[in-house]
């Protein structure tokens, strides 16, 4: 894994992606929204003014050699549905909802937005595809990482031995301090992995959210997975962290394309 920067804009790319793709976990550098959402906010419903957040949104993708009418999108809703892109979100028109997005067209970028949620992105090279989904703590105890793939499977004939997983950089375990609500969720989908996945902090239970979706990628034969291991609420330089900043914070930008 390694931190590039291109215009201004830097960005994190995982190693063991192929060739034929482009990706990239944005960080919070080389934007020009004011604090709190300085400066690459790329979310639109944080409170930054909405001509910011498209001219993030332009250097991202210009940085990546992009075009930004390439883009297709979701409105994310901590779920586990999937969409599968043919052709690029048409300009100014409504998002549908979703945390899954895959495609086998060159001409579409998929771009997700994450502060403390979990990036996963996806690769299977032998057949043409790429995808992105969206683990918050509800997305992850619903398996959304197991649903990602079943989607491969289903819509593409994906074989779990060809497919190339990344884990994006999200809130730590350390700082992932949760209550009951969450605590018997994780323990009613997890089953024996659950005492495991919530570790004591002295009297508090936190989430590893890494690695439940470590687990639930491991379990549908995902061989080829590779996790930033970057905390967002210990490096808030990089990167926007919902939790550590109490909320007044923007969103981070994540995109994967066929070259």
């Amino acid at each position: 894994m390694s931190f590039f920067k291109n215009e201004g804009v830097r960005y994190f790319q995982f190693q063991n992606f192929p060739d034929s793709i482009v990706h990239a976990v944005f960080t919070r550098q080389g934007g020009i929204s004011p604090a709190p959402w300085d400066s690459l906010n790329v979310g639109g419903s944080v409170g930054d003014a909405l001509p910011n957040v498209r001219e993030n949104r332009i250097r991202a993708f210009t940085a990546l050699k992009r075009d930004p009418e390439s883009i297709f999108d979701l409105w994310q809703v901590h779920g586990t549905r999937a969409v599968l892109a043919s052709e690029p979100r048409e300009p100014n028109s409504h998002e549908d909802k979703g945390d899954i997005i895959f495609t086998d067209d060159p001409k579409i970028t998929l771009f997700m937005r994450f502060a403390d949620c979990t990036p996963l992105l996806f690769s299977d090279k032998t057949l043409g595809i790429v995808g992105i989904a969206h683990a918050g703590w509800q997305g992850t105890v619903l398996g959304v990482a197991t649903a990602a793939i079943k989607a491969m499977q289903e819509k593409y004939d994906s074989k779990p031995e060809n497919i190339q997983a990344a884990i994006g950089p999200s809130i730590g375990v350390d700082h992932y301090e949760v209550g009951e609500n969450v605590i018997e969720q994780v323990r009613a989908n997890f089953g024996q992995d659950a005492e495991s996945l919530l570790p004591k902090f002295g009297e508090r239970r936190h989430f590893d959210m890494l690695a439940a979706n470590r687990i639930q990628l491991e379990k549908t034969g995902v061989e080829q997975i590779e996790a930033a291991n970057l905390c967002t609420a210990c490096h808030l330089d990089d990167w926007y962290s919902h939790r550590a900043e109490k909320g007044k914070t923007g969103r981070f930008g994540t995109m994967i394309a066929l070259k």
